[in-house]
């Protein structure tokens, strides 16, 4: 789910994936907010914020963790 632009969520303490080079690299940034996970690109902090329900995101995280890669 697509909630819009960042800028209408009220301040938060946004975390930055620890494979963030810091040189403007390909990566998101997440923060929990209630029962749901706002994710949104870390070059564009004032762009578009995907919502992803806590159980949808434990599923991912888990997924990657196991080696997860998807067919191609």
């Amino acid at each position: 789910m697509n909630i819009g632009p960042s800028g209408t969520e009220p301040s938060l303490a946004w975390v930055r994936s620890s494979y963030s080079n810091g040189a403007g690299g390909e990566c998101v940034e997440c923060v929990t907010d209630g029962g749901r996970i706002l994710l949104r690109d870390t070059k564009i902090a004032d762009g578009h914020v995907t919502a992803v329900g806590a159980p949808a995101w434990r599923s991912f995280t888990h997924a990657v963790r196991r080696g997860w890669a998807e067919p191609r």
